[in-house]
């Protein structure tokens, strides 16, 4: 009896062991900028089916967070890292801080966002830099909004534009690459001297030249200002009173606008390699993806993924981008950085 005790006790300690009810979850860590976020029940359905503890780092904009993680490199901060652009993507590739990963859910994402060949680096959303304007004092100004970048150095539009600067902005920095799109590395400072001539206003970020200077979203002057194609329907989703339609519009001509696209990486020396794996499938699937317009306002790389009701709606999608390939703008960004600053704040 007392040895049948044993063995029985003995074998409820092994089905205890062996039980993922009773497995204390592991941890995974994903490294983000500050802009990162995601509904809990997302993250919880992740979490139970994978019987882990997501722990995120938010670590600053996309660029101080790359910098952390390249200068971590030789012992890890994170096993995944999320939020590098195309405007850094040349740098982190470069830096060699993340390993391939061929992931089956790549079959659903746009083809065009799938810029890393090496696979080190995977598509997750993708958000246009456009100049938006205010629909009811173009109106009633009887004046039609610029239809290219070069209408803007046109006096008509005196005075009526914000920017963000590039040194210190996301939005700032790829309108500024939009320029170069579209005036070349020889012309674009020309075309911004012009700006500068027209009165255009240079705020240090986006809250400012949105919320401060923007007649749409404050007490500003500017109808013109640089914001996402995604802002419009963010006017209509959180407008009070409610509204019957968005009081802002992007405008998407050919060339005026410049794709954002971020991604996911697994870092090289990732101690969770099968769970940071998971975790990237899991932002690429449809459930994390049609989560992301109304968490991050950016729109999912996923094509299956359902946008919502009020981006459908009233956010436009650009046919037509500025063009810069991510190892031109990894060269030369300082560079032009610098020659920006010195034509138009100095």
């Amino acid at each position: 009896m007392r040895k049948m005790m044993i063995l029985w006790i003995g074998l409820m300690i092994v089905v205890a062991a062996c039980s993922p009810a009773l497995e204390e979850s592991a941890t995974l860590t994903v490294m983000t900028h500050d802009s990162f976020a995601i509904s809990e029940e997302t993250m919880a359905a992740f979490e139970q089916a994978n019987n882990v503890t997501v722990v995120m780092l938010p670590s600053g904009d996309a660029g101080a967070a790359l910098n952390q993680a390249i200068l971590a490199k030789d012992n890890p901060l994170a096993d995944v890292f999320f939020g590098v652009d195309n405007t850094f993507m040349s740098r982190a590739l470069a830096a060699d801080i993340f390993e391939p990963y061929d992931s089956l859910a790549l079959a659903d994402v746009n083809a065009t966002l799938q810029l890393d060949e090496s696979g080190r680096l995977l598509p997750v959303d993708y958000g246009d830099v456009c100049l938006n304007y205010d629909k009811a004092w173009f109106a009633a100004s009887d004046l039609e909004p610029p239809q290219s970048l070069a209408d803007l150095a046109d006096p008509a539009y005196a005075g009526l534009l914000v920017v963000e600067n590039p040194a210190i902005s996301s939005p700032g920095l790829a309108f500024l690459l939009a320029t170069i799109g579209e005036f070349g590395a020889d012309g674009y400072l020309d075309y911004w001297v012009d700006l500068r001539a027209n009165d255009v206003l240079v705020t240090n970020g986006w809250e400012d030249a949105y919320y401060g200077q923007f007649s749409v979203a404050g007490d500003g002057e500017r109808p013109l200002v640089v914001s996402y194609a995604s802002s419009p329907p963010a006017e209509f989703i959180f407008a009070d009173p409610p509204a019957t339609e968005s009081p802002s519009a992007s405008i998407v001509a050919p060339g005026m606008c410049f794709r954002q696209v971020e991604f996911v990486g697994i870092l090289k020396g990732a101690p969770n390699r099968k769970l940071a794996e998971a975790w990237v499938d899991f932002m690429l699937s449809q459930t994390f993806q049609e989560d992301i317009p109304l968490n991050m306002f950016v729109f999912p790389a996923n094509e299956q993924a359902a946008l919502p009701d009020a981006f459908v709606e009233w956010a436009q999608i650009p046919a037509e981008t500025a063009v810069l390939d991510p190892a031109l703008v990894d060269a030369n960004r300082e560079k032009w950085i610098e020659d920006w600053t010195e034509a138009v704040l100095r």
